[in-house]
């Protein structure tokens, strides 16, 4: 069955060499277990509900991708939108989650179509080159910022806006080592260097008396508190319609881009460098976010983490599978997740910021036409603590600068209408 399935033999593979990578993926992606129901806590949804729908999303998605699509990549909530969700939308917008959650689910619609109609790949090529690298470095300082100040390592102050925090108590000390023992293990090739770090801080912390004991394993929590709870009707509300452009823009990038270096990883283009079934590969990623909205949880996205599976020599859609059980099995262990202190999380987040930061490299810096849309689009992200602004003041000085340089035969149809969509919202709603 599993010979007809995934064609292991024609991809020169094996069920024990397809599980062994699923089990290498899952656990460089497990972080995201304690991350995101922590990050979605702070936007007011239930800590339990979110586990829940974290593992039961990153089981759907990756299961869809191993079925439909026969490639060896694991799916789950992503960072930087889960950020954007919490931080940006409910606490920096004021929306409820029940309404965030509904425009998380109206972008995955989005995807489904632009998917199903073969316009994603004309869309996410039509968008200028640094207009998407921004977008990823943006997040990134965005989310480093939000991982700071979970730290205490950042904090507020009225006169300078920012300052430095007392890095002195054990909760900001915790979370510098943690730091610096995730870099050391991710250098030194250890696998699941984000988990170990987590489990080491939580564990440290435990020890001292700064997060009370709770067990590992019980049965999972209730879903009801997040099932079904998103506000599709009040996303549809105007002054929301560019939160879901921004959900769609992210989502429509960051899959684009990982899909396309698990592909080179994974030598699965092919002589023209297209990914075959891409459809199928689209299709699985937009039904996943959709489906993780109306579950509780952000966005859901294609792991780059998938690349570590690749390399223990998965190549068929069984790998996603296994990470897809691993997720399912996950689900037993919510008191763990719940014991995991925000001290814990905060330096996985400044991980993931520094990775996402290194965008920054690829912008063309000879061409201050492009750069100077790329870099607003950064400070702004960061400095409004909204990514809907960055990406909206990035596309809107984008256009505006090459039509006043007489450059407005370079500009695309797509990157156009999204800056006339969002500068409508800032001039009428």
């Amino acid at each position: 069955m599993l010979e007809k399935l995934f064609l292991l033999s024609a991809h020169r593979t094996t069920v024990r060499t397809e599980c062994l990578a699923g089990l290498t993926t899952f656990l460089t992606m497990s972080a995201i277990l304690f991350v995101n129901p922590d990050i979605l806590a702070a936007a007011g949804i239930d800590r339990g509900g979110a586990f829940v729908a974290t593992c039961l999303a990153a089981a759907i998605g990756s299961l869809l991708m191993g079925l439909l699509a026969n490639y060896p990549i694991g799916q789950a909530p992503g960072m930087g939108i889960n950020a954007f969700f919490a931080f940006g939308l409910v606490k920096g917008m004021g929306l409820s989650w029940e309404v965030a959650l509904g425009a998380v689910f109206l972008s995955g619609v989005l995807f489904i179509l632009v998917s199903v109609l073969k316009l994603r790949e004309w869309f996410v090529n039509a968008i200028p080159a640094n207009l998407k690298h921004s977008i990823a470095a943006g997040v990134g300082l965005f989310v480093a910022l939000v991982a700071l100040h979970q730290a205490g390592v950042v904090t507020g102050n009225p006169d300078t806006l920012v300052a430095i925090g007392d890095i002195k108590t054990p909760q900001a000390l915790l979370a510098m080592a943690g730091f610096l023992l995730m870099v050391v293990l991710d250098k030194r090739g250890v696998p699941g260097a984000l988990l170990l770090g987590i489990l080491a801080v939580t564990a440290a912390s435990i020890a001292l008396g700064l997060t009370p004991y709770q067990g590992l394993m019980s049965a999972p929590p209730s879903l009801a508190p997040t099932l079904f709870k998103a506000d599709v009707v009040g996303a549809l509300d105007v002054a929301v319609l560019g939160v879901v452009l921004s959900f769609f823009l992210m989502s429509l990038f960051e899959t684009s881009g990982t899909l396309i270096a698990i592909a080179s990883r994974g030598g699965f283009l092919d002589k023209d460098g297209k990914l075959p079934r891409l459809k199928r590969a689209l299709l699985a990623d937009s039904t996943a976010i959709s489906a993780g909205a109306l579950l509780g949880t952000s966005s859901t996205t294609s792991y780059i983490e998938s690349t570590t599976g690749i390399t223990a020599g998965g190549r068929t859609g069984l790998t996603a599978v296994v990470i897809a059980l691993l997720f399912l099995a996950s689900l037993f262990f919510a008191p763990l997740a719940a014991m995991i202190p925000p001290h814990a999380t905060a330096p996985a987040l400044l991980f993931v910021a520094i990775l996402m930061l290194k965008s920054l490299a690829d912008l063309d810096w000879n061409d201050i036409s492009e750069t100077a849309p790329a870099v607003a689009c950064v400070v702004v992200m960061a400095f409004t603590f909204s990514i809907s602004d960055g990406i909206a003041f990035g596309a809107i000085s984008y256009v505006l600068v090459k039509l006043l340089t007489g450059q407005y035969r370079t500009l695309s149809l797509p990157i156009v209408v999204v800056a006339a969509l969002f500068l409508t919202r800032y001039l009428f709603l």
